[in-house]
């Protein structure tokens, strides 16, 4: 076997060979997202619905986005500690089999009806959502400051096939369920958990070499070619973590909050499962389909540009959510296309931001914990959505979802005019 010595020395000194890992990583990881964006879409599909079934009221309807949310906070944490020590391989292998054992708990709930184990069942189950998100990290180990955005893109339109395929497949997977004594409305977890697993199978049989082991160990070296890493990769800027953590942190609470809320005020209005899978089909597509003209307009027009234009998207979005006519389709995959738009807008330039703003020994960490923090927040708008709903309505919590879209705008106005010194690369 060859000593791990003489192949950093090998990736150091040799640039076609490091670009070509680039791209096999970019491939792999990509190939996991399709199964990890088909995981994530059946909770996002039925949760409210399933929980909305079983405690028989809207109030917490809310309740299994705020958890598989909350649950993805620690597994954020756990997945970002667990890469920085063992490598990208094992931490995003381990959170995608967890994921899939949520999702298991999850069926096995419905079958018994219980809500107690529902709800641990979701905790877990939202193992699988973190992963899937720091997995678009894995692609810019080995990229430049000028590829980043375009690499974490690249993962994100991969994740678009599953994530698209998963709300379309709702009836035919609770057709399934129902053909195997399987409460119908717990069928797209069927799918969640197989997709999980698989996604964990593909990095565990072919992440290998590791790239962040690479990347970080040619950093540490000094092997790196200076050609290749246009930037320092010793120093932190706290201010660009902030601002890239606060970007995603805002994103996510109003794209959870009115998606979270959107198939209970659908249903209450006529609409079946299937129409319900179709909007959010929609949202989901635009959540991921545009992350490669994204990504080139992150690194090509600016982070700050593109955080601000996620703030008037998603402004967008709360208003033709907030005022149109219930029974319009149209309109409701209008508002909802708009709201996934807003939130890949602002993920691809947060996570560029984060990217670059720290430092190659720490990244994993760092990563890990600013996805806590956007797991967090997605778990207290997924929480909140329902007890807006339930106390007032649908078009309240849409319009409150536009106000804080807007604070982005100062956010990065504020930071990029305090920002004298350092790296100016957003």
């Amino acid at each position: 076997m060859e000593d791990h010595s003489d192949r950093m020395h090998s990736y150091g000194n040799d640039l076609e060979k490091r670009k070509s890992l680039y791209k096999r990583t970019l491939f792999i990881v990509s190939i996991s997202q399709v199964f990890g964006g088909a995981g994530l879409a059946a909770g996002v599909t039925v949760g409210a619905l399933l929980a909305q079934q079983m405690l028989g009221t809207d109030a917490y309807a809310g309740l299994p986005s705020a958890l598989f949310t909350l649950g993805s906070a620690g597994a954020a944490l756990f997945v970002g500690r667990l890469s920085q020590r063992y490598g990208r391989r094992i931490g995003l292998t381990t959170g995608f089999i967890i994921g899939g054992l949520g999702a298991i708990g999850v069926i096995i709930s419905a079958i018994i009806n219980s809500i107690i184990l529902l709800f641990i069942s979701l905790l877990i189950y939202g193992a699988g959502t973190a992963t899937n998100l720091q997995a678009r990290y894995a692609g810019t180990d080995l990229a430049t400051s000028k590829q980043r955005a375009t690499a974490v893109s690249m993962t994100m339109v991969f994740t678009t096939f599953g994530a698209v395929a998963g709300p379309n497949l709702v009836n035919v997977m609770g057709n399934i369920a129902s053909s195997i004594s399987i409460p119908s409305i717990a069928g797209p977890f069927i799918l969640a958990a197989a997709a999980y697993i698989l996604a964990g199978l593909v990095l565990f049989l072919l992440l290998r070499p590791d790239p962040l082991i690479i990347a970080r160990n040619l950093a540490v070296t000094n092997e790196v070619n200076k050609s290749v890493l246009t930037t320092s990769e010793n120093t932190e800027d706290k201010r660009g973590i902030f601002v890239g953590a606060a970007i995603m942190v805002m994103t996510q609470i109003v794209m959870v909050a009115i998606m979270t809320m959107t198939p209970v005020h659908m249903s209450h209005h006529g609409h079946g499962l299937g129409a319900v899978g179709v909007v959010i089909g929609f949202h989901i597509g635009a959540m991921y389909l545009p992350s490669l003209i994204t990504g080139f307009l992150v690194d090509k027009l600016g982070r700050a540009f593109m955080a601000i234009a996620s703030g008037i998207t998603l402004l967008l979005a709360g208003l033709i959510s907030a005022f149109a006519p219930a029974d319009s389709m149209l309109l409701l995959i209008i508002a909802l296309s708009l709201l996934g738009l807003g939130w890949n807008f602002g993920l691809i330039s947060g996570t560029a931001l984060i990217v670059d703003s720290t430092e190659m020994t720490t990244r994993a960490k760092r990563q890990g914990t600013v996805d806590v923090l956007i797991a967090l927040s997605g778990a207290a708008g997924g929480a909140l959505s329902g007890m807006i709903v339930a106390g007032s309505s649908y078009a309240t919590l849409s319009l409150i979802g536009g106000v804080i879209s807007l604070l982005l705008i100062p956010v990065v106005i504020w930071a990029r005019a305090k920002k004298t010194t350092g790296k100016q690369v957003w």
